[in-house]
């Protein structure tokens, strides 16, 4: 990333977080003391919730000792008991949670995700055609972050999309020998794009598809299995990735030619990888169980029916946050070299999951709750967006995907899920017969961030390569953005009725 604009950034985000420190008080004390209309608690409540946005926007403390900040204060204050507060941190999604986190933890500690990429880049159909390339690199970025973290899908694919730039014949090279073509631009929004749209697929793709099916299931008493989250998520993200790499290939390389060398270079590094190793075979077990498990009652379910005993017991039995732990307890099991007593993981790995992201989840969890049980989520989403509520659920869909998504652009889409999601709930309550389709309208939107670097950590890792100027990522953002928009409100409205 260019020198000035990174000390330009660090000097704006100094000044935002000092900032935030002293307005999220301010507008705690304001609210506070402002005449309302509310409920005691309830008031107490709004008031937490102007600190909490001010701090989550402002990032004036971290977001994970933020989302622990909210439930303390309502304890504090008042406004629920201790058990209350803190009870959706022990919440059966967080289970899901820690058990992918520990299965992509394996992945990467074993280099399984670096193998499945090189794998498909070596495939002959690939071979040195620019557009195929471009397709591959996306189609890889956009499975994996299915499965793991967007970042990590992005830190993984950089070098080797880095590896691949530096054959090219496009455009000349600039003085430390880098290229400096138009394709090169391409590429590297290509494997960010694509990291932000294959997390749409899954419940485990990205944090905000969690926390909708975590206050579905405690607001609505609506659950949403791993196949029927994929029966929209899966075509939503097919349809937006086709689109992604239509506009992508058709602005970055219309007439690119073969890329020399591509091929030799992909299968160089396929070569370093050498013969399967005894801890890339136990990631790849745990992870091909996790899915079994994960996928098994909601296909028994669609071939004998989702009220047959069958569906009925393996749901109780199978409930995904369980699927996941026993999937991921198998890492510790099974050994790489039982001499040494050596296994696919230890704890001591595992500790290096992303401990930040759950807790940002079952803060803002339990801070949705609270919002519901104290009515101050409906008035919210009545103060708000009543006028929204007469449009109908269509209208309604379509502003909670745009609300997201632009809101998202500025700030991190876990901790703008942990606001929108409650809105939209109440809202649907208020005006839409309940109907969880706007909530998932801005829970999907959360991951269409296509224009700025702050925006998602994949646009910030490969706008840090410096093969991304910032014009080109905001161009072609504003495009994938309203696009990918509209196609996620048109397939919600196919697919999640």
């Amino acid at each position: 990333m260019n020198s000035g604009l990174q000390g330009s950034r660090d000097r704006f985000d100094r000044s935002r977080q000092t900032a935030g420190m002293f307005l999220g008080p301010a507008a705690f004390l304001a609210v506070l003391v402002s005449p309302t209309g509310l409920e005691p608690s309830t008031h107490r409540l709004a008031a937490i919730f102007a600190l909490v946005v001010v701090f989550w926007i402002t990032e004036a403390i971290p977001l994970p000792a933020t989302a622990l900040l909210g439930p303390a204060l309502a304890v504090v204050v008042g406004v629920a008991g201790a058990r209350e507060a803190f009870a959706s941190f022990g919440h059966p999604i967080i289970f899901l949670f820690l058990g992918s986190f520990l299965i992509a933890r394996a992945m990467m500690k074993h280099g399984l995700d670096r193998r499945i990429a090189l794998f498909v880049l070596s495939r002959p159909w690939v071979g040195e055609h620019p557009g195929r390339i471009l397709l591959a690199f996306g189609a890889i970025a956009a499975f994996l972050s299915m499965w793991m973290s967007n970042t990590a899908t992005t830190a993984m694919m950089l070098p080797i999309g880095l590896g691949v730039l530096r054959t090219l014949p496009l455009g000349g090279r600039d003085d430390a020998g880098e290229p400096s073509s138009t394709y090169a631009t391409g590429l590297m929004l290509m494997i960010a794009y694509s990291c932000n749209v294959g997390g749409i697929a899954t419940p485990v793709g990205t944090p905000p598809n969690l926390i909708a099916i975590g206050m579905l299931e405690k607001v609505l008493n609506r659950d949403i299995s791993f196949v029927e989250w994929m029966s929209f998520g899966l075509p939503v993200a097919v349809v937006c990735f086709v689109f992604l790499y239509a506009f992508v290939r058709r602005r970055f390389c219309p007439n690119a030619g073969a890329i020399d060398g591509a091929a030799a270079v992909i299968r160089g590094e396929r070569t370093k990888l050498g013969k399967w190793r005894a801890g890339e075979k136990a990631a790849l077990t745990a992870f091909l169980v996790a899915i079994t498990l994960w996928m098994l009652p909601g296909v028994v379910g669609l071939v004998v029916g989702s009220e047959s005993l069958a569906t009925k017991t393996l749901s109780g039995a199978l409930p995904e946050g369980a699927s996941a732990i026993l999937a991921a307890t198998l890492l510790f099991l099974i050994p790489v070299d039982w001499k040494s007593r050596e296994f696919a993981l230890d704890w001591n790995e595992a500790a290096r999951i992303d401990w930040g992201t759950i807790l940002l989840f079952g803060g803002g969890l339990s801070l949705g709750g609270l919002a519901f049980s104290t009515g101050l989520a409906e008035a919210i989403g009545g103060a708000a967006l009543g006028e929204a509520g007469a449009l109908g659920i269509a209208a309604m869909v379509l502003i909670a995907v745009f609300v997201a998504n632009i809101m998202t652009e500025f700030m991190s889409n876990t901790a703008m899920a942990n606001l929108l999601i409650p809105m939209f709930l109440a809202l649907a309550a208020a005006g839409a017969g309940g109907s969880m389709l706007p909530a998932l309208g801005a829970t999907l939107g959360c991951s269409l961030a296509f224009c700025l670097p702050v925006a998602t950590p994949p646009n910030a890792i490969v706008y840090g390569s410096g093969r991304v100027p910032l014009t080109a990522m905001i161009r072609t953002g504003v495009v994938l953005d309203l696009g990918c928009g509209l196609l996620t409100w048109a397939g919600l409205l196919v697919f999640a009725r």
